[in-house]
């Protein structure tokens, strides 16, 4: 089929002399990639066959918003046909038709109805006696090819295209003419040269086809990495390089308890409602629990311990067996510092770290996920101070290439002091928050059985937000989600973060 449409590109463009592509859409009824495909066939065969000139054509045509308008006429004439001469309360205005609204505020700017307010209710009226719905008369104009893009004022365009009634459809063609080599028959190009010809003296009176020694060669299917496993690498480094050891998180289910109760976060608090927490149908509950350290948790939270006063409340068991998907990797911090504080030779200082997927009941925005990655460190050692927290995160931070810091006092139930972290995103061009921070209280740390002078600094951090900073995305959507451009995962760069 191609080769039959090539000759006959060939005998045409012999007898015209000059011709667009476009063109011979009409004359041979042929599709103009087809066609456009042969001219490329034609040219591989001999560049100089043909000479091929690009041109490019703007159209309009119709959106489904501008064809709905070409059949029912704009939203502003709908709403201004829709009020009777005595008017019509305006709620009652926005039940006509499902764009009223848009309608109404149109037809206000254009003057064509007003709103009394000597009436109660206030009703809205019309203002001139009949209008003339130049949109629609544009639409059936474009529509019908009388209008065409260079006939609309600009300002004109603009609208349509911000009211989506309009799309503009770039058409590429080509205009075509005799080459220096113009022939109507392609004559077969060689591609080896063989002993034969060389012997024969052929060789001197065939064509070959060129070599293109710039040709790339096909790229080999290969897997890469998304810029958060690469900035998920460097932090993992960064931590083994501070001297912390990795805690294992693979249990995406966590019980109440550990996720709750053992951090000292009361029964009642927000965050355990289901517009919070994902909690879990089946299985429902969990019912292993170290009883003894199960029992200085209710009492701690119940009638307090520990010089605390706790908060004073009817605690119950029922709500820390509750499973949910664990909204933090505290709770891990929290079964790893209860296994520090009882393992065989007592307490030792201890540096852990995890990075993986935590769960929200979040409303989704350009800086929040319902499901997304903590980067959490935990340092247990005696006398730790605010200092040493503010000291670590700075250094922390460094080693990522981030030096524009700024922290907040704050309130965790389970850290006292605490402290909010804010990062500059210049992407942004604002600070945005990328982590929390604070010393663990004694209420959640001695019921574990800690010794008392051992305390507990500890900071947690999205992954996703310092790679939208490092990666320059403003909106965490384009990094995970079903809108993730598989291309941008292709071609990110390695990003190796600034030492």
């Amino acid at each position: 089929m191609i080769q039959e449409l090539t000759e006959r590109i060939l005998l045409h463009v012999e007898k015209s002399g000059n011709v667009d592509t476009l063109d011979l859409v009409q004359i041979f009824n042929e599709d103009h990639q087809k066609i456009v495909g042969a001219l490329k066939s034609i040219q591989a065969h001999d560049e100089n066959i043909l000479k091929a000139d690009t041109n490019s054509v703007k159209t309009l045509q119709l959106t489904e918003e501008g064809s709905f308008m070409l059949e029912n006429g704009s939203h502003e004439a709908v709403v201004y046909n829709s009020i009777p001469e005595s008017g019509i309360p305006q709620a009652e205005l926005m039940k006509t038709s499902a764009n009223a609204k848009v309608g109404f505020s149109k037809a206000m700017s254009q003057g064509w109805i007003f709103v009394d307010k000597t009436a109660n209710p206030p009703l809205v009226k019309k203002k001139v006696a009949e209008i003339v719905d130049t949109v629609r008369d544009n639409l059936v104009k474009i529509n019908s090819g009388e209008l065409k893009i260079n006939d609309l004022p600009g300002n004109i365009l603009t609208e349509y295209k911000k009211r989506k009634l309009l799309l503009e459809i770039v058409t590429k063609s080509f205009q075509l003419s005799k080459g220096s080599e113009f022939s109507t028959k392609l004559t077969k190009l060689e591609t080896d040269l063989t002993v034969d010809m060389l012997a024969s003296g052929l060789w001197k009176d065939l064509k070959f086809k060129a070599y293109n020694f710039d040709a790339l060669g096909a790229p080999p299917a290969r897997g890469h990495l998304h810029p958060l496993l690469k900035v998920r690498s460097e932090f993992r480094q960064i931590f083994l390089e501070m001297g912390f050891s990795e805690m294992p998180t693979n249990n995406y289910v966590e019980s109440s308890f550990w996720n709750f109760d053992a951090l000292y976060q009361p029964q009642q608090h927000p965050a355990r409602d289901a517009h919070d927490t994902f909690f879990i149908n089946y299985p429902a509950k969990s019912t292993k629990f170290p009883m003894d350290y199960l029992e200085k948790v209710k009492t701690a939270h119940s009638v307090g311990a520990y010089g605390s006063k706790g908060y004073g409340y009817d605690w119950k068991i029922e709500e820390a067996q509750k499973n949910l998907l664990r909204t933090h990797t505290t709770a891990v911090s929290a079964r790893m510092l209860y296994k520090l504080a009882n393992q065989p030779g007592g307490f030792k200082p201890a540096k852990y770290f995890s990075i993986d997927k935590v769960f929200r009941n979040e409303t989704l925005d350009a800086t929040h996920l319902a499901e997304f990655h903590q980067v959490e460190g935990v340092v247990a050692a005696v006398g730790l101070t605010l200092g040493d927290l503010i000291g670590t995160i700075y250094e922390f931070f460094k080693k990522l290439g981030i030096t524009q810091l700024e922290f907040k006092p704050a309130y965790n139930p389970y850290t006292e002091p605490s402290m909010e972290i804010f990062c500059f995103h210049p992407g942004l061009d604002k600070w945005i928050e990328v982590g929390n921070s604070g010393l663990f209280r004694p209420e959640m740390l001695l019921p574990m059985g800690l010794p008392s002078n051992v305390n507990v600094i500890a900071w947690g951090l999205s992954l996703e937000r310092p790679t939208m900073i490092k990666y320059g995305f403003n909106n965490i959507r384009d990094l995970v989600g079903p809108k993730v451009d598989f291309k941008m995962v292709e071609e990110a760069p390695i990003c190796r973060l600034d030492r």
